[in-house]
């Protein structure tokens, strides 16, 4: 599958993957500091953004994709950052893939499978309620997304997902009906069949239960050489909430300078 991306900068690759629901916009801000050092690809992945709409969605495709993608690009020891579900496809590749990529960075995300998360159900829902042959434009929407996701922030997140295919028309981005179909399969575990020896950082959200303490086990049974950082005051959507925290200790681990400076884009996913 031919994902759309966006790329900046030169040097070494490095890859970064959203999450659910996200968009390579997403992390465009973020992106283009890294680029000041590195060859910086964000795609979309399947089922998301601009990239192709498949009835399939689960970690063994975007596995596959990822792979398709280093390989269309002849890129060499990548760098892969992943949150989220990126974060686990970044998981899924490295175990399937150990000598393709340089070091690993995830956010905000463990191997280990997840319970089905409400929020994500929730979102979902409201997306697929919006009737587009009677909304006028997007505060429309808005406003029907009001009455299943109260928090405006989430709100944002979700309509950044809306486009017009055509001059009148409005229509969601991302392929709603199999991602809300196939969700279960986005809390599927990363299973360690092997381990992955090169440098790793699990990055975590001080106020997200995504990684809890008794994940670290577990990531350094299948990362041994994982480092963990801790972003305090930050929710599941680290690079939204702390995008100049999660730059500098993207920075230390990497061990070139990433100095954040925000701009238009770039709200997390």
């Amino acid at each position: 599958m031919e994902l759309f991306y966006r790329h900046y900068g030169s040097g070494q690759p490095l890859i970064i993957l959203h999450g659910l629901l996200g968009i390579s916009d997403n992390w465009v801000t973020i992106g283009k500091r890294l680029a000041e050092k590195y060859s910086v690809y964000i795609p979309d992945q399947r089922n998301h953004g601009q990239s192709p709409h498949s009835a399939t969605f689960d970690y063994s495709s975007l596995v596959s994709d990822l792979a398709g993608f280093i390989d269309t690009h002849n890129l060499r020891k990548p760098i892969l950052i992943g949150h989220s579900m990126g974060g686990k496809v970044a998981m899924q590749f490295v175990q399937d893939h150990p000598d393709v990529v340089d070091r690993l960075i995830v956010v905000d995300i463990s191997p280990r499978r997840y319970p089905p998360r409400a929020i994500h159900q929730m979102m979902l829902s409201a997306m697929l309620s919006i009737d587009f042959s009677i909304v006028k434009g997007r505060q429309d929407v808005a406003e029907l997304l009001g009455r299943y996701v109260p928090d405006k922030r989430i709100q944002l997140f979700i309509l950044k997902n809306l486009y017009r295919p055509l001059p009148d028309v409005l229509a969601w981005r991302p392929n709603v009906h199999t991602i809300s179909e196939q969700l279960d399969l986005v809390f599927d575990d990363v299973p360690c069949m092997k381990t992955f020896v090169g440098e790793a950082l699990f990055v975590r959200g001080g106020k997200s239960d995504y990684i809890i303490d008794t994940d670290i086990p577990l990531i350094r049974s299948c990362f041994p050489q994982a480092q963990i950082a801790t972003i305090v005051g930050a929710t599941h959507w680290v690079h939204a909430d702390k995008p100049r925290e999660l730059c500098a200790v993207f920075s230390k681990f990497l061990g070139r300078h990433c100095e954040f400076m925000p701009d238009a884009t770039g709200e997390g996913d």
